[in-house]
């Protein structure tokens, strides 16, 4: 048994003082004691413990060319989601089962560092560069698993079923190649894959891609197969990110794409709607009432140009959210929260948006949020502080300049929100019981680090 103790630490119902945890050799918390003595055994916290951060939407090998995309590209009048991804392409066709691992790993360790203490890898590359399958068709699968379980990141492994290019069935192009699976071959390689991530501590669910690369009669039967093999299984699909995918599923089927997705699938509290950017109102309310996780991805859908996310309608039908990565553009959970803050400030030129009544403060309510938005989304006991849940934690650092002498936690959770990017305010972090982070760095952070840059250096030759 260990045990922690913190002179305030953010706990579901809010802001607790004193509080001692204890967990057992599992990482899953025994007991959460308010105001209580720190016994002589117990880890003091340097300052404000808080939940860490599932992120909810990670696609690890677009790490390798976060930062190469920003030129415009040649001959274009406007660059968009869709000449970005012809790039995105060309690293994917590219990238080998070693190079995976190595640059996952190195993002999973820069995750921990970031607050992030699980991921939901939405993960399409299945077959090798010609698109043929592996001799082990779990290979690029298994990279993932070996790179969370190295890093020490909680993981939910989400295979992406991937068959045409567009909606109507439009055959998938020489780009996509990588990612294709007939539905069978999709719920074979989930069974492959069940007692390997139970064996690592993951969980399993499936990311069918998106309604324009999944047909209907292959959605409505992944999804019974899926539930066949585990009935709690979480379902994260990409869904009305860009208004040119508007457009086309209102061309194809006479519905925009979430209310198409209403109507025609089992949507409920397994889903995640990611980035959900382009709703009217009425969707908003029909979607939140289901139970479904928005998959809000601030930096990327920022990066990509895509939108903002109307967060007022989701949330007046209360509507659950969680924050992810994405392509990782940017691999911190306290600026996708600032972000997400920002564009709903930007939006509605108005401040303070996404606090509650609950919560007058900006970062605590949605740290609260998207902490719980993001466990429902992971399919993991990742709520959150709280008995029968991982001990997965944050320790800030009371001495960081941002947050020295601040009088109370929720100021110094908002100045590391707010007001500490370019340094980090992070101290100790987490992961399944065990201390992944100290003092601002994980173990493997330097040795990660140089096999991602030798690992980007080939791809950059090959890409």
């Amino acid at each position: 048994m260990q045990s922690l103790f913190a002179e305030h630490a953010l706990l579901p119902s809010g802001w607790a003082r004193n509080v001692l945890l204890t967990w057992d050799e599992r990482g899953v918390l025994t007991s959460v004691t308010t105001d209580a003595q720190a016994n002589s055994g117990a880890f003091r916290a340097p300052g404000p413990l808080v939940p860490g951060m599932p992120n909810l939407h990670s696609h690890a090998f677009q790490r390798a060319f976060a930062g190469l995309t920003e030129h415009r590209s040649s001959g274009a009048s406007n660059d968009s989601f869709w000449s970005w991804r012809e790039l995105m392409y060309r690293f994917a066709g590219a990238i080998t089962p070693e190079q995976l691992r190595l640059i996952a790993t190195a993002l999973y360790v820069e995750m921990l560092e970031a607050g992030y203490t699980s991921v939901c890898e939405f993960h399409y590359l299945h077959h090798d560069a010609d698109g043929l399958p592996y001799a082990d068709d779990a290979t690029l699968s298994a990279c993932l698993i070996e790179a969370a379980s190295s890093a020490g990141i909680g993981l939910t492994l989400l295979p992406v079923l991937y068959q045409t290019s567009g909606f109507g069935g439009k055959p998938a192009n020489a780009g996509q190649r990588r990612f294709l699976r007939s539905t069978d071959n999709m719920l074979a390689l989930l069974e492959r894959l069940k007692p390997l991530c139970e064996s690592q501590g993951a969980s399993l669910g499936l990311a069918p891609h998106s309604l324009r690369a999944v047909p209907p009669e292959a959605l409505t039967e992944a999804v019974a197969g899926l539930t066949s093999l585990d009935a709690t299984a979480p379902i994260h699909i990409h869904i009305a990110e860009q208004t040119g995918e508007v457009d086309a599923c209102q061309a194809w089927s006479g519905q925009r794409p979430v209310q198409w997705l209403l109507d025609h699938a089992p949507v409920d509290e397994r889903w995640c709607l990611v980035h959900a950017t382009h709703m009217t109102a009425e969707e908003s309310r029909q979607a939140a009432r289901t139970g479904a996780v928005a998959g809000i991805c601030p930096s990327t859908e920022a990066n990509l140009g895509d939108g903002i996310f109307d967060s007022a309608s989701w949330i007046d039908a209360s509507g659950r959210w969680g924050i992810g990565s994405d392509s990782h553009a940017c691999v911190n959970a306290a600026e996708e929260l600032m972000q997400f803050e920002y564009s709903q400030r930007l939006a509605l030129r108005e401040r303070n948006v996404l606090s509650s009544e609950a919560q007058s403060s900006v970062a605590t309510a949605m740290t609260l949020a998207a902490v719980a938005g993001g466990a429902q989304a992971s399919g993991r006991p990742v709520a959150g502080l709280g008995v029968g849940q991982r001990m997965d934690a944050v320790a800030l650092d009371a001495g960081h300049p941002a947050l020295a002498s601040l009088p109370s936690p929720d100021l110094m959770l908002s100045a590391h929100v707010f007001a500490s990017h370019r340094t980090s305010a992070i101290h100790t972090v987490w992961s399944g019981g065990r201390v992944r982070v100290e003092a601002g760095y994980h173990p493997l952070a330097a040795q990660t680090q140089r096999a991602f840059v030798a690992a980007r250096r080939t791809l950059l030759t090959t890409a």
